[in-house]
């Protein structure tokens, strides 16, 4: 399954974005995660979804913010970002987890897809 991502832009601090990740197949029995990456810094966990959506986390940098939903007939994925922070600049990814797994380590992610950009200024 690949994975397609968009939404990202330019934002000021205190806006919203909308991120989804479009799946080319079937994710239904798929738990998700979206993570991100900043420049210099390693990949980072940001929220995760079960596969019926029942179940979700959060990092604490994004928890209260950040908002993770599924949509399994439209095979999409989706992370409504609000009360950006310039700290949110990175590229984010979404990734479907291995197996069963529902981790925050992108090690037990496969699938990652390209990656949009989240630009929050100051």
């Amino acid at each position: 399954v690949q994975l397609v991502e968009s939404g990202g832009g330019l934002v000021q601090a205190g806006g919203s974005l909308r991120l989804s990740c479009a799946a080319s197949g079937w994710i239904s029995s798929s738990n998700m995660g979206w993570f991100r990456q900043a420049p210099g810094k390693k990949r980072e966990f940001v929220a995760r979804i079960v596969w019926n959506g029942g179940t979700t986390a959060y990092a604490d940098s994004v928890k209260g913010r950040f908002t993770i939903s599924r949509d399994n007939a439209q095979k999409t994925v989706y992370l409504q970002m609000n009360s950006l922070k310039p700290e949110d600049t990175a590229v984010y990814y979404c990734a479907t987890a291995r197996g069963n797994s529902y981790s925050g380590n992108p090690n037990d992610y496969i699938g990652w897809g390209q990656g949009t950009q989240v630009t929050v200024s100051s």
